[in-house]
């Protein structure tokens, strides 16, 4: 059974930083793109960042020059570099990804249970 599993969240104080990361497990062929989503209360989920197989990246016009994704292709983890951080960045951390499996099915958009991230002094 694949999964992905985020670890990483926590309290930081705004300014702070923190590194989310999110491992794929089970019987993985190939990852493809790998996306951090957040959601915070009361709010829709947003697409905070994503990185291509090649290592192409987009971000959140809120997010730009703070975070940061990567990814360890050797690991089947991505990563997200969080600096400079304010208390709307307060949410719950998704990760979400495309990937296909050692059999051959390709799933999409799949996701992780999340990891709360809380901005606040």
């Amino acid at each position: 059974q694949v999964q992905l599993v985020e670890s990483g969240g926590g309290l930081v104080q705004p300014g702070g930083s923190l590194r989310l990361s999110c491992a794929a497990s089970g019987s993985i062929f190939s990852i493809h793109v790998m996306r951090w989503y957040r959601q915070a209360p009361g709010k829709q989920r947003e697409l905070v960042a994503a990185i291509g197989e090649g290592g192409s990246t987009t971000y959140d016009d809120s997010v730009k020059g703070r975070f940061t994704i990567s990814r360890d292709n050797a690991k089947d983890t991505v990563y997200l570099q969080m600096n400079s951080l304010k208390p709307e960045d307060t949410a719950i951390y998704y990760c979400n990804g495309d990937m296909t499996t050692a059999v051959g099915d390709v799933i999409g958009g799949l996701w992780g249970k999340g990891t709360l991230v809380t901005v606040s002094s």
